[in-house]
C-alpha cells in the first residue's frame, strides 16, 4: 500500500515527536507500504523556514535528504496534479494540503492526515 503523509507528520515522524499519532506511526512502520512524501512539503517548509515560523525546525534541504535516505518516496508535482485542485470542493483553503489531496487522488494513494478538516474530502485520504 502507498502511503503519502502530511507535512505535519513527515516533521513529527523525523523529530520523533510525542504529537505522532500511534496509527500513523504503525501505518509507516507496516513492512508492507510503500511510504512517501510531496515535494509540496518540503516547498511548504521551506517557505515557512523563509517567514521564520517557530514550528519549523528542519531546513528543507535536510529533510528532504533525510527522507531519501531512508527510504522514503518522493511524489513529484504534475500538471495532472494542479488540475486536479480545481475539482475539489472548497472544504479546505490550504494550498499545500489541497496538492497533496490531488496527488492522492491522481495516483492512487492514501493520504495520511492528523487534520480532521483535510479528512473531510471524499478521497483516498484518513484521518489518524
Amino acid at each position: 500500500m502507498k502511503l503519502l503523509l502530511d507535512t505535519h507528520l513527515l516533521l513529527w515522524i523525523v523529530s520523533d515527536s510525542p504529537r505522532l499519532p500511534a496509527a500513523a506511526r504503525e501505518a509507516v512502520e507496516d513492512s508492507r507500504a510503500e511510504v512517501l512524501f510531496s515535494v509540496a512539503s518540503i516547498w511548504e517548509v521551506a517557505i515557512k523556514i523563509r517567514l521564520r515560523q517557530a514550528d519549523m525546525r528542519w531546513e528543507a534541504t535536510v529533510l528532504r535528504r533525510g527522507l531519501l535516505e531512508n527510504g522514503f518516496g518522493e511524489v513529484p508535482i504534475t500538471g495532472e496534479h494542479t488540475l486536479g485542485i480545481a475539482t475539489l470542493p472548497s472544504i479546505h483553503k490550504d494550498p499545500f494540503d489541497r496538492i497533496l489531496l490531488a496527488q492522492a487522488m491522481a495516483d492512487g494513494i492514501l493520504l495520511l492526515t492528523s487534520d480532521p478538516l483535510l479528512a473531510r474530502y471524499p478521497a483516498p485520504v484518513r484521518l489518524v
